[in-house]
């Protein structure tokens, strides 16, 4: 080194070249991720808010299935305990999503054992009447006499 210089001047490049290794890796380390992250952040900053997507099925499909499966659970019973396990499940399925369709909190059917499944499935057709939906709709051979 040249006389010249102060020696503080010495030191500082000293521990310039000592820490620049250091301060570099714990950089990367830092912010590698948010550089990464980044394009998926900006793709969700200027992604256009449009209508939220619907999920299931539309309130008046639910209605028309239940209507017909309902028709298919009371009236002649499935020749096949395969096909009568399938229509109880399917309209069990149904009854479900229209408890959650017109807002009934904790449907009655859900979870409950296999022996208590006829009781919960006439709770839960109670308080989907309760909520306003006809299960019967009069004219269309309704089971109700």
């Amino acid at each position: 080194m040249s006389a010249d210089r102060p020696i503080v001047l010495g030191v500082l490049v000293y521990v310039v070249i000592a820490a620049a290794p250091t301060l570099l890796i714990w950089a990367v380390a830092r912010f590698l991720p948010v550089l990464l992250g980044l394009p998926d952040l900006l793709h969700r900053l200027f992604r256009r808010a449009g209508p939220p997507r619907a999920t299931g099925q539309s309130f008046e499909s639910l209605v028309a299935d239940l209507h017909r499966l309902r028709r298919e659970v009371c009236g002649r019973q499935p020749t096949t305990h395969v096909r009568r396990v399938a229509l109880m499940a399917a309209y069990d399925d149904v009854l479900h999503d229209l408890c959650r369709a017109v807002g009934v909190a904790r449907p009655p059917l859900c979870e409950v054992p296999e022996r208590e499944r006829p009781f919960a499935r006439l709770q839960t057709e109670a308080a989907i009447e309760a909520a306003g939906v006809v299960l019967d709709p009069p004219g269309r051979g309704s089971t109700a006499a």
